[in-house]
């Protein structure tokens, strides 16, 4: 019998697969867990046939969260986070309350910073993770420069220096470069063979548009990524990028810079319909996401949600490969009823 794990590696390998991923808040985990009598993640997954790929990422010595996304572990970015409750009650999320390098007025206060050790990540402790997981795909490592770089300076300083202080921004990404580089290669390495893939993303759309033209994008992030990319290729590891929101003027810059996933495509922005993405993108691009959790998700009925996912799979199985998921983590407004159509619709296309 097929793992999940297989699965993936066939679509990859170019087989025609219908696959279904899931990411969600931990509250939403939570209550779906104790709703289907699920006394683990890997429980409540396998019950609902999903092909979960699995987050894994190294310890820091000096962190004092545990998390996959290096990009989170705020205690070594000296980043001050606090949650912040929304729908009333229902979650919280973590804000930063803190920007650490706001101060920074030239490329040498930015060196002066207080950077973490690359080295201080254990990341020979990767391959007992990994190996837990062998019948699961499992993205082992992580880059999202922009989205630390605006938890250091604070979003509008970080913005501001794109146009008005580019040597600090420029001195800034090189060295958030220069720090996940050493720690991915160097779990790449630990772990050969048991890693598919990488994660190099940002969050560079709104709903209507970009947070930055293309040829910003081209100046300060494109070779960085694009350097990462190469890295995760040449141990013949795939990249998964998540990107929110009207990203479409975007996505030949990261066809060319050779992405191999595009999550999480949010088709009600601006310029994301389905039909044209799958058109023009979709045999150099698997898709990941696309079962919208701005309407369908939270306010549609179980019908709803199940003719969106087969009008998802129908758009996008011919291109290079799909994987049914939320267009991003799964809230907490959205009924228990609305996630088990999903899945449901799934394996039933799949009949």
């Amino acid at each position: 019998m097929s793992t999940p794990r297989d699965r993936w590696l066939a679509m990859l390998s170019g087989e025609p697969q219908i696959l279904c991923d899931y990411w969600g808040t931990a509250e939403v985990t939570d209550r779906l867990r104790k709703d289907l009598g699920c006394a683990t993640e890997r429980a409540l997954w396998e019950r609902l046939g999903i092909d979960k790929l699995v987050l894994l990422g190294p310890k820091h010595r000096l962190a004092t969260e545990d998390t996959w996304h290096i990009q989170s572990l705020w205690s070594i970015w000296h980043v001050d986070v606090t949650n912040i409750s929304y729908g009333e009650g229902l979650g919280t999320y973590e804000e930063a309350v803190s920007n650490p390098m706001a101060k920074a007025e030239t490329a040498a206060d930015v060196e002066r910073f207080d950077w973490p050790d690359p080295t201080l990540f254990d990341t020979d402790g990767m391959r007992p993770k990994c190996e837990a997981w062998h019948d699961y795909p499992i993205l082992g490592g992580c880059y999202e420069p922009f989205y630390l770089y605006c938890r250091l300076r604070g979003m509008e300083q970080a913005l501001t220096d794109l146009a008005m202080n580019p040597a600090v921004a420029e001195a800034g990404l090189e060295r958030i470069f220069n720090f996940h580089e050493v720690v991915i290669r160097r779990t790449l390495e630990s772990c050969k063979g048991l890693i598919d893939f990488i994660y190099v993303a940002e969050d560079l759309g709104t709903q209507d548009n970009l947070l930055m033209s293309p040829a910003t994008f081209r100046h300060f992030l494109k070779p960085w990524m694009r350097k990462m990319t190469d890295l995760a290729h040449s141990f013949g590891v795939k990249v998964m990028h998540h990107d929110d929101g009207a990203i479409r003027p975007l996505l030949p810059e990261l066809i060319e810079i050779g992405i191999d996933v595009l999550n999480p495509i949010q088709w009600r922005c601006k310029g994301m319909g389905r039909e044209e993405l799958a058109r023009d993108f979709g045999k150099q691009l698997v898709f990941h996401g696309g079962v919208d959790n701005q309407q369908t998700l939270p306010f549609g009925t179980p019908g709803d949600v199940k003719q969106e996912v087969a009008d998802n799979i129908r758009i996008f199985r011919n291109g290079k490969g799909y994987v049914v998921a939320p267009c991003h983590n799964l809230q907490p407004n959205t009924p228990t009823a609305n996630i088990l159509a999903l899945y449901e619709a799934v394996h039933e296309c799949a009949a």
